[in-house]
């Protein structure tokens, strides 16, 4: 007779032997706790992940690993729920590339029976090492970098829009559809909305939080938000909602960008640009200052590369005209 168990753990992974094992081992009591099971959905890690993680599930039958073809973490999930959700009652979300409290999963199970919300998401605390990642992280929790979001911020506990994916009861995540695979970035905003649409409710949990750790390189940050624009992007089309306030002015950095270009013709095309750019390397500034750090400068920097990428893919997106989603 299969086992069953009251959640599953999904871990989507891809080149994370850094993380992979330590992740593991502290996930591994809770899993044993919960009555869970940790499926491990590697995308084609070319590094020793796959490794780690099959000598770990040869030595506890609670730890398994599955192949992600797609590569892309709404696959991962997907593919996860399919093989191993029946009889489970929850998934919970982790990314290999993070941080967690060690009773992590412990709090999303006991807010979500509490509150009987379907979904319990979390706030994001961004931390770094080295001067390009500090300062990307230090972007990355301040309102310059993100507008104020609510999940990148602590809350005390909420109902919400959307959140940083935790815990999902699995009849809803299978009533809506679960991820949609054409999107490689914003899967979890354009699930939260059809979760809203079909009455679903989601709770900002106001007891535990995780730690995210940014890109190390500026290249890697721009292709990161240059997809996370893209994502919202294919949002707007799919579902034909109109961006929060809060992203409304970094859609206008791209254009700014290319008003820019005709300063030749007069210097007033490039008063926006630079006005933005001004502000953003004035907040990195006064952030060094303030913290003592002079490196934490950078974090201007770091917020015009988000800005400027997640613009770029929006408009890219946008323009295209595909939203790329199937059917809600």
């Amino acid at each position: 007779m299969t086992e069953t168990f009251s959640s599953i753990i999904v871990i989507p992974c891809l080149n994370e032997e850094r993380h992979i094992g330590g992740l593991l081992a502290q996930l591994r009591p809770a899993a044993r706790r919960l009555g869970a099971r940790i499926v491990v959905a590697d995308g084609g890690s070319r590094d020793d992940t796959r490794a780690i993680v099959a000598r770990v599930a040869a030595q506890d039958d609670k730890v398994v690993l599955i192949d992600n073809p797609a590569r892309i973490q709404s696959a991962a999930v997907n593919r996860a729920v399919e093989l191993y959700g029946d009889g489970a009652d929850y998934l919970i979300r982790i990314d290999a590339h993070g941080g967690y409290p060690d009773d992590y999963c412990d709090g999303l199970l006991e807010e979500a029976l509490a509150t009987g919300a379907d979904s319990v998401v979390v706030s994001m605390l961004t931390e770094g090492s080295g001067t390009v990642q500090q300062a990307a992280a230090a972007a990355q929790n301040s309102k310059l970098g993100t507008g104020g979001s609510k999940h990148r911020h602590g809350s005390a506990g909420e109902w919400v829009d959307h959140g940083h994916h935790a815990l999902i009861r699995i009849a809803a995540f299978r009533d809506v559809g679960s991820y949609d695979e054409s999107f490689s970035h914003n899967e979890d905003a354009e699930l939260d909305h059809r979760l809203r649409q079909a009455g679903y409710r989601i709770w900002m949990s106001g007891r535990t939080r995780m730690t995210y750790f940014p890109r190390a390189s500026l290249g890697g940050l721009f292709r990161q938000y240059l997809g996370y624009g893209r994502g919202r992007a294919k949002n707007v089309l799919k579902h034909r909602v109109i961006p929060k306030l809060r992203q409304m002015a970094p859609l206008m950095v791209a254009p700014a960008g290319c008003l820019a270009l005709l300063s030749f013709v007069h210097w007033i095309f490039a008063v926006p640009f630079l006005a933005w750019a001004t502000i953003c390397l004035g907040y990195g500034v006064a952030l060094a200052l303030r913290a003592g750090s002079p490196g934490l400068a950078l974090a201007g920097v770091s917020a015009m590369v988000m800005h400027f990428a997640w613009s770029l893919g929006f408009w890219l997106q946008l323009l295209s005209g595909q939203p790329g989603g199937r059917a809600a």
